[in-house]
């Protein structure tokens, strides 16, 4: 599938702010499958220099500052993107049993930033949750192949999670949207990155698009669309990494797009930053994800 991306963020604030700093991450980084072309940032009021070059994970950062004072500002991200069909040849009982899987990525003398041995352990938002840990434990084993443990956690968040856009914001802390059993695409990564690592499974909290439906009859809304997230989990050096999606219970597949890999949410935030000032801030923005071909 061939997409036309289009992802416009607009910041206002009540009162003017000074000397604001940011990092846009809205680059996609190299992956199997996709291949980008004709990126473009643009930002207004355009910044003397942006700054770009990969993050601390595997994410392309752009990083500029605006030193006079601004009410408003734009950002708009700008690519197309052919995106190749999965082999899904993968069986379910695919890739090392659980403790050969842990002994393996601690093994690797490697910590690049997709080393496995990155994602086993806590990170500030993914940190461990006995009550995860203890209700993953039901649907593993330790002899259990890791493309079936994932399939299994993966399964086991999107029966007993509901999807509800308005229960959680971007802050709400991981075990709040457990118990309460509901949340977004966010939530159910987090959960299930928590839920993996306390089994020893390299995990990845992964930022992109999905392709999405009109419902029938109905033209597509342009802009309509939102930015998705999905675990990846290092299944050995045969498989690598392999993408689970427990929102929509499938595997990454050619309607996912790829933009950026962390421990967490924190490491590929879209957009983050800071200011001088004490003016109150709104977010808008603008997702669309056009199919070409």
């Amino acid at each position: 599938m061939r997409y036309a991306v289009t992802h416009k963020t607009t910041l206002k604030y009540a009162s003017p702010v000074r000397l604001a700093q940011f990092n846009v991450r809205l680059r996609p980084v190299e992956w199997h499958g996709q291949t980008v072309s004709d990126y473009s940032l643009s930002v207004d009021p355009h910044p003397a220099k942006i700054a770009e070059g990969l993050g601390s994970y595997y994410v392309n950062e752009a990083r500029f500052a605006l030193h006079e004072p601004i009410s408003e500002l734009t950002i708009e991200s700008r690519f197309t993107v052919d995106r190749e069909e999965e082999p899904f040849f993968i069986a379910e009982g695919a890739g090392p049993g659980l403790v050969e899987l842990r002994e393996r990525a601690m093994r690797r003398p490697d910590l690049s930033a997709l080393a496995p041995a990155a994602y086993i352990f806590p990170s500030p938002i993914a940190a461990p949750e006995a009550e995860i840990a203890l209700w993953a434990g039901q649907f593993l084993d330790e002899a259990m192949p890791v493309m079936e443990a994932g399939r299994a956690l993966m399964e086991a968040i999107h029966r007993e999670f509901k999807f509800d856009g308005s229960a959680t914001a971007t802050d709400t802390a991981p075990i709040e949207a457990f118990r309460a059993r509901h949340g977004v695409c966010q939530d159910f990564t987090h959960i299930m990155i928590i839920a993996a690592r306390a089994h020893g499974i390299p995990a990845a909290y992964v930022s992109g698009y999905l392709r999405t439906f009109p419902p029938p009859g109905q033209e597509r809304l342009v802009g309509a669309d939102a930015m998705h997230a999905w675990v990846n989990l290092w299944c050995g050096e045969e498989l690598g990494w392999i993408g689970f999606d427990p929102t929509n219970d499938k595997l990454a597949d050619a309607d996912h797009v790829l933009i950026a890999m962390g421990r967490d949410y924190s490491d590929v935030a879209p957009l983050d930053g800071t200011f001088r000032g004490s003016s109150q801030q709104k977010m808008l923005f603008s997702v669309d994800v056009a199919p070409l071909d």
